[in-house]
């Protein structure tokens, strides 16, 4: 067998060199660009953050996993701090779409701005987020063209300097606080057959199949929500809203959408992640073990830890 010459085996050693390198500096310009947003969509989401300026320090973790279901991911979050009159807001929602994400990509983008634009948020925050539901709501029935015919459900908290926590909802997201170590439900699931009187004064009907959840109108599983041209004559998007001054008796407060809470109890919840103190590892422990239990939807989660 005939060998190659030096220099053959110089510039192979070489070429193999440069390749290894480029293969090296491709990875890492990857790797380099997933770790920036520009990858991220509502697909697959994990973060965390921490308050800087609140009297009482807060810190966040959250999580968000593509569901089993047969189509792309509809749920999308927020979980920010901005400053405003001196005083720090945490900001948190969950946002659980229904054909398409066209609605809650729409409320990612405006719903906390709607509600902090309105003149009576300072003095009375509970009018304020009421009022922002309705005129976001009104205006996304009002762009079927820009944001589609689907809806979505919202479960939003405002944390107030670290010393006051708003929560608001509508649909079957969920706001569960532990309070002194018990699971406290903060929000209403907004269920079609809690609300049967007032579907059928305003028209509709909710049917009950055997293997199926109560629908309105034989279609949607929830009794409030964003958008849904279509049936929205039978729907509401009033909120229901609760407001906790946080005391020393509150650790933390779990937000996920129904693909966690389908298959886990509120104080399975609270149990599993009382001992976990980083609540980015939180909420990744709930998304585990909701996949672990098969759960089949999109399944989305925040941990909001007070004085940390």
């Amino acid at each position: 067998m005939m060998m190659g010459s030096n220099t053959e085996r110089e510039w192979t050693a070489t070429c193999s060199s440069s390749s290894s390198s480029n293969t090296r500096k491709k990875s890492e310009f990857l790797s380099m660009f997933k770790s920036t947003n520009w990858l991220n969509s509502s697909s697959a989401d994990t973060g965390k953050g921490r308050s800087k300026f609140s009297v009482n320090r807060v810190a966040h973790g959250f999580h968000l996993v593509e569901g089993k279901s047969g189509h792309d991911m509809e749920d999308y979050h927020v979980a920010e701090f901005r400053r405003d009159r001196n005083i720090e807001l945490g900001l948190f929602a969950i946002f659980d779409g229904h054909l398409g994400d066209r609605v809650p990509s729409y409320l990612k983008e405006n719903l906390f701005n709607n509600i902090l634009k309105e003149p009576t948020f300072w003095r009375d925050p509970r009018l304020a987020i009421t009022n922002a539901y309705h005129a976001t709501d009104k205006f996304i029935l009002e762009n079927p063209r820009q944001l589609g015919s689907g809806g979505s459900t919202a479960v939003t908290a405002i944390v107030i300097d670290g010393k006051d926590l708003w929560v608001a909802n509508v649909g079957d997201s969920r706001a569960v606080l532990c309070e002194r170590g018990a699971a406290n439900q903060l929000t209403v699931d907004h269920e079609p057959h809690m609300e049967r009187p007032r579907i059928e004064r305003q028209g509709g009907f909710v049917t009950v199949f055997p293997g199926d959840v109560p629908r309105v109108n034989g279609q949607l599983a929830v009794a409030r929500a964003f958008g849904d041209q279509s049936l929205k004559a039978h729907l509401s998007s009033e909120p229901d809203i609760r407001h906790v001054p946080i005391d020393s008796t509150m650790e933390f407060v779990i937000l996920a959408s129904d693909g966690l809470w389908k298959v886990m109890k509120n104080q399975e919840a609270v149990d599993l992640v009382k001992p976990i103190k980083d609540p980015q590892a939180a909420a990744k422990k709930l998304t585990a073990e909701a996949l672990s239990r098969k759960s089949k939807d999109d399944i989305s989660c925040i941990v909001i830890r007070f004085r940390c």
